[in-house]
């Protein structure tokens, strides 16, 4: 793998680190791939509970290398599936990822924050989809996954104006989870991890999939799927071992079945 795409094993978590300082972790192929290629192996070990993917204190990721797609052409863009061949594995993954943002999100990153299934941002964030200044449009999902999150009249401001929003707003607008102070980010984030990752992973996974069900379904639908996959939570071992230590007042030991 890449060393423009380092990942270690923490206890039950797995940490996705973009590594091109001199860019500003500007996403490329190759940074993508790396990404892609680090959930792989998240995914298939048994032992990760949860994935963190995080950048550095200057930036998540400032964009998407406009350098690498400058020269695109659109039978090229259109032919090699540029975004969704490689981008959305992170949307793919079964297991929980959270993003852990420092520094700038803009662009690409903004989006590929989004992709994770919630954003953990330090108080020094800086979010945005900047596109139109460059003759362009978001493509990652900036003009979908951003009026889901905060709403049409913010997405609508941030898209056509190109400007910047901090961490404090991006709480208040719904895009961001936790704001937590930039020294502290990869530590509080790493507990919060470490913290899902000691639940039983199959109901980690159900919770997952049932609350991005939210999103593709009317209410009722939704309701009905949480209400099947609540029914067959009753199968596992680790719900008549989480009930049976509540009742017995212990801390229960979870085996993932």
């Amino acid at each position: 793998m890449s060393n423009v795409v380092i990942h270690e094993v923490h206890g039950k978590v797995g940490l996705i680190r973009i590594n091109r300082p001199e860019s500003l972790n500007a996403l490329n192929n190759e940074v993508v791939d790396g990404i892609a290629a680090a959930i792989d192996i998240f995914e298939a070990d048994e032992n990760i509970g949860c994935i963190v993917l995080t950048g550095n204190e200057k930036a998540f990721a400032a964009g998407a290398d406009i350098g690498f797609m400058k020269d695109f052409d659109y039978m090229h863009a259109y032919k090699t599936d540029f975004i969704t061949r490689n981008w959305e594995r992170i949307k793919t993954t079964r297991k929980p990822v959270i993003a852990a943002v420092a520094g700038f999100a803009l662009g690409g990153g903004c989006e590929m924050a989004m992709m994770c299934d919630m954003i953990f941002a330090a108080d020094t964030a800086r979010f945005g989809q900047p596109e139109v200044r460059l003759g362009t449009m978001p493509g990652a999902g900036g003009t979908q996954r951003l009026p889901r999150a905060v709403g049409k009249a913010k997405a609508m401001d941030l898209c056509l104006t190109a400007r910047m929003m901090d961490a404090l707003e991006a709480e208040k607008a719904g895009l961001v989870a936790r704001v937590i102070a930039a020294d502290q980010l990869l530590d509080e984030t790493m507990k919060a991890a470490q913290a899902i990752a000691g639940y039983s992973l199959p109901v980690v996974m159900m919770i997952k999939e049932s609350v991005n069900r939210a999103f593709e379904s009317s209410l009722n639908e939704g309701l009905l799927f949480e209400r099947r996959v609540f029914h067959s939570a009753f199968a596992l071992e680790d719900q008549k071992e989480g009930m049976a230590a509540f009742v017995e007042k212990r801390k229960p030991a979870f085996t993932n079945r």
